[in-house]
């Protein structure tokens, strides 16, 4: 089998996945949670994930940041010392896990709670029988497809997938909070965005 090949079959299956993701009113619920906590209570939003899905959490926390949403990443395992000490009264967290059984995404669980007992938990995950799911209050699942790395291991189709769940959220927030151009080019002064942004919001007035 040549790239070009093994490249067809990856774009079926991952645009397959993305297709496959379940639609839900928990979008619905996780948004809601968003928009609370951070845009009228003054809170936060903290995501975290463990090796890959980190990575996806630690993007998502930046989208939110550039479109009006403040979010910070909280590595899963720093939390343990000294960095849970970001959390603040109103937060609320995005947690990521495929498995919904990584050990340090459900420690911070039980350590968030025990801090702030109230703060609400968004769930990305492929298993909603798993440890994490249950400790949520919003469970957004991934679908669950198989992964197409030949082995079968290697996070490929699920970060795809969570990834996209992620933009969802971004712009289901952005779109309940009136997120505009200008609000946008005040975040964005350098690179191309900024100019975009600029020259958009003056079209606008």
């Amino acid at each position: 089998m040549n790239i070009q090949e093994i490249m067809r079959g990856i774009l079926e299956a991952e645009s397959r996945a993305v297709r496959e993701i379940p639609v839900s009113s928990a979008y619905d619920k996780a948004v809601e949670l968003i928009v609370e906590h951070v845009h009228r209570k003054g809170g936060k939003l903290i995501t975290s994930g463990m090796g890959k899905a980190g990575q996806i959490a630690m993007n998502i926390a930046t989208t939110f940041c550039s479109t009006g949403t403040p979010a910070v990443f909280l590595h899963p395992s720093e939390a343990q010392h000294g960095d849970l000490g970001v959390m603040q009264k109103d937060d609320v967290c995005l947690l990521i896990s495929n498995s919904g059984k990584t050990r340090e995404i459900i420690e911070l669980t039980m350590l968030a709670r025990r801090l702030n007992p109230e703060v609400p938990f968004i769930v990305i995950t492929g298993k909603t029988d798993s440890p994490l799911a249950e400790a949520a209050d919003v469970c957004l699942h991934t679908g669950g497809a198989p992964e197409v790395c030949p082995l079968g291991l290697t996070p490929t189709t699920s970060t795809t997938q969570m990834t996209v769940i992620g933009d969802v959220l971004v712009v289901g927030t952005m779109k309940s909070i009136g997120f505009t151009a200008d609000k946008y080019a005040l975040r964005h002064h350098g690179g191309y965005l900024g100019a975009a942004s600029r020259s958009q919001a003056a079209g606008m007035h």
